[in-house]
């Protein structure tokens, strides 16, 4: 049986061809944190997370620094007690992906994100983002949700997928 567009495009990113992808990443570098992309890099993935192509609907690219998020130990002027730092970071890389997204994007809500790459310095991801004051999405049936005033800035509250992974709200 012949497979669909969407299962050959899942395919062909479980093993990505390297020089593509690295020559991507080097003008992702070069370019700003915050990229507003016209179409998803990986329109399988997005389409899952509930990516329409029509209006209202906002890519945006984000860059992530990758690393340790220790803070260095104060040298004086404390007492012992008060000497500690945090050992792990207690957020994933997606959800402060999105949560720096809404910030930037202030009248968009985030409805969801997936990862594209990551390299030596950076993780990138793509957010999916929604104009909750579009008519098309106030008439969409299946999206029209997102524009009740329960569900503004829900990167923030934790309340898209990455972030109740972090919280433990999913197992």
């Amino acid at each position: 049986m012949a497979k669909g567009l969407y299962h050959q495009i899942r395919q062909a990113w479980k093993k990505p061809d390297k020089k593509t992808l690295r020559e991507r990443m080097i003008k992702w570098r070069k370019s700003g944190v915050f990229t507003k992309v016209d179409k998803p890099l990986r329109l399988d993935r997005a389409r899952a997370l509930g990516y329409k192509a029509k209006k209202g609907f906002v890519i945006i690219r984000v860059r992530i620094k990758r690393g340790g998020h220790k803070r260095p130990r104060p040298n004086k002027g404390r007492r012992s007690k008060r000497l500690h730092t945090r050992k792990t970071l207690k957020m994933n890389y997606k959800w402060i992906a999105e949560q720096r997204a809404e910030r930037k994007y202030k009248n968009l809500v985030v409805l969801n994100s997936y990862q594209i790459g990551k390299d030596g310095m950076h993780y990138f991801y793509e957010v999916i983002m929604v104009d909750s004051n579009k008519p098309e999405i106030k008439k969409d049936k299946k999206m029209n949700w997102i524009t009740k005033p329960g569900n503004k800035k829900r990167a923030m509250r934790g309340l898209t997928s990455a972030g109740k992974k972090s919280r433990g709200l999913r197992k």
